[in-house]
């Protein structure tokens, strides 16, 4: 398995491990280093952009610092390794990308394929419907801040959170942690029916605003969508009146993935020995 590590909100994987893997190369790091230099050669400059020191669980148990890279990075070095063993993921990325100027053609068959990955992933059927829908709204809210002057990544998250906070009385971290979510985990992918749907009013409330206000900029943006998340909020706080239940849940698709299951506890080969009486042996 390869390693990784979660790093500013995204998994970096090991090079190293992916060249062991690909290559079976006795040694690795050596094969690494060679290709590196070959490829800075060829013009890709990512190899220094976008590769990092982190540390990760080296086969002795300890923590060590190894070259490390996004996904995207990953895949392109991936591209340059001449080995069988990558060719199954060289072909994968030819029909990814095929599949990418297809859904640019029609982008209808995006949405078709996610809808067919969430139903394989065994999510129901009718929450899967919501999702979809969540997806659109959500969608035609950001070509709007684009067009208004909210600048992608740091003011969409503000945004989104202002009128997550307003819908459901607290923010998209707290609710992860109500889930038991960690941070790579995707809220949404999680919620209930009932938080689908009022994340979609808040969300469709904000677009409408947006063009009823004609608002431009980040600040009058944020108005907005605070304002809307308080009518969605309102909505909330009737059916928790009528109810007698909060809206939001613990309920979480963990188990979907498996990753509600404790993991198994790591045993040193120190703690072999011990167990099993046996004398450890050495190299």
């Amino acid at each position: 398995m390869w390693g990784r590590v979660w790093h500013e909100g995204q998994w970096w994987f090991s090079v190293i491990d992916v060249i062991a893997i690909l290559t079976d190369s006795q040694r690795p790091r050596k094969y690494w280093s060679d290709l590196k230099v070959k490829l800075m050669s060829e013009g890709f400059i990512e190899v220094s952009e976008k590769i990092g020191q982190l540390k990760m669980e080296a086969p002795d148990g300890k923590m060590r610092e190894t070259d490390a890279t996004d996904t995207r990075t990953l895949l392109r070095i991936i591209q340059s390794v001449p080995s069988p063993k990558a060719d199954p993921l060289k072909r994968w990325l030819a029909e990814v990308g095929t599949q990418r100027l297809e859904e640019i053609e029609n982008p209808e068959l995006a949405m078709t394929r996610m809808r067919e990955l969430y139903e394989q992933k065994g999510y129901p059927q009718e929450w899967t419907e919501k999702r979809m829908r969540g997806i659109a709204i959500r969608n035609e809210l950001t070509d709007d801040w684009e067009k208004r002057g909210a600048e992608e990544g740091r003011e969409y998250a503000i945004l989104t959170n202002e009128i997550a906070r307003a819908t459901f009385g607290v923010g998209i971290q707290d609710h992860k942690l109500k889930k038991s979510l960690k941070a790579r985990h995707n809220l949404r992918d999680h919620m209930t029916d009932l938080e689908l749907i009022l994340n979609m009013l808040g969300e469709a409330t904000a677009t409408a605003i947006h063009r009823e206000r004609d608002s431009q900029g980040f600040d009058r943006l944020q108005v907005d969508a605070r304002d809307a998340g308080n009518v969605a909020g309102r909505t909330r706080q009737d059916i928790e009146r009528q109810t007698g239940t909060p809206v939001v849940s613990s309920e979480n698709y963990l188990a979907l993935t498996g990753e509600d299951k404790p993991k198994p506890k790591r045993i040193k080969k120190a703690d072999q020995t011990k167990e099993t009486g046996q004398q450890e042996d050495t190299e």
